[in-house]
């Protein structure tokens, strides 16, 4: 059951993207235009004084390993503050995220390479339960937050509908959602359990290599072969298994035609427009092995899960 504050606090100055040793990630203004996962939804503003240029993205190569799986990417403070930034638009009386709580339930360790306990808590912030989802399944909280609104456009037009389906899980293409996951918490806990399930259990219909991913739901829009280049672009068309066609990334911002999908050309416009390059992988060979897995999972330790 959800609660949320009763006063706003002061909104505070968002401070430019994410540091890294003097490298500063380039933050621009939030897309105004709600973005899901839809098949046919609309993508992203791209009227923004410097938007991200949609010819430039890359199918194969989303997102670096470095910045899907950095779960320190952002503190829960700097979480709090991103929030408070968005321009929310709630509807039907419902909170802006900044503001959401919920009481959270506690969740065991689910294995070797898998997500590690969740110490459940009465009233949790959002930026809260984010942070600690984000540290007990090594999954970045900047990817979380681009989930939320990619999904459900939950940072800046929130709805009751979008808090019970907030990242999407549990959701086919063809049917509602499975209401078993509705909820907040249980929506982004078991996105990044999901997560993390795809990059210990690789061998999926999307991973390392040249692979077909279709545009569209419908057969009929067809398909094109992806030379998919790291898990976390693997990651994200098992979750999302459409990439953008051609009339997509030349109209985002405005409406493609009926095999256009934005799932995932939404997710790299909002990673790139709020947190900067999302193809950087800076110093990988002084990461953590477990965190990069260019080539393939090289730190793979077996588990007796099942795989969903």
């Amino acid at each position: 059951m959800s609660t949320f504050a009763l006063s706003r606090r002061s909104l505070r100055v968002l401070a430019t993207g994410v540091a890294l040793l003097g490298l500063a990630a380039t933050l621009i203004a939030s897309p105004t235009s709600p973005a899901t996962a839809a098949p046919t939804g609309a993508a992203v503003d791209a009227t923004d004084p410097t938007p991200i240029d949609p010819a430039t993205f890359d199918p194969g190569l989303i997102i670096s390993d470095y910045n899907f799986f950095n779960p320190d990417a952002l503190t829960e403070s700097g979480i709090q503050d991103f929030l408070e930034a968005r321009s929310c638009r709630p509807s039907d009386g419902v909170p802006c995220l900044w503001e959401y709580r919920e009481t959270t339930t506690s969740q065991p360790a689910k294995g070797d390479g898998h997500c590690l306990p969740y110490p459940g808590a009465e009233n949790e912030t959002a930026a809260r339960i984010i942070t600690k989802i984000a540290a007990a399944c090594t999954i970045s909280p900047e990817v979380l937050l681009v989930l939320l609104q990619k999904e459900q456009s939950l940072l800046t037009r929130p709805s009751a509908s979008g808090y019970l389906r907030a990242t999407g899980y549990g959701c086919p293409d063809t049917a509602d959602c499975d209401a078993q996951y509705f909820g907040f918490f249980n929506q982004v806990y078991n996105a990044a359990w999901q997560f993390r399930q795809y990059t210990q259990e690789p061998d999926r219909a999307f991973q390392i290599g040249s692979v077909d991913v279709g545009f569209n739901p419908n057969a009929e829009c067809g398909a094109s072969t992806v030379a998919i280049k790291n898990q976390a672009t693997a990651n994200l068309y098992n979750y999302t298994p459409y990439q953008p066609n051609p009339v997509a990334v030349a109209n985002a911002g405005e409406e493609g035609d009926g095999c256009s999908t934005y799932g995932n050309l939404n997710f790299w416009l909002f990673y790139n427009a709020w947190f900067g390059d999302s193809t950087l992988e800076p110093f990988s060979v002084l990461f953590d092995d477990c965190l990069n897995f260019v080539g393939g999972q090289g730190c793979r330790v077996p588990s007796l899960l099942p795989t969903p």
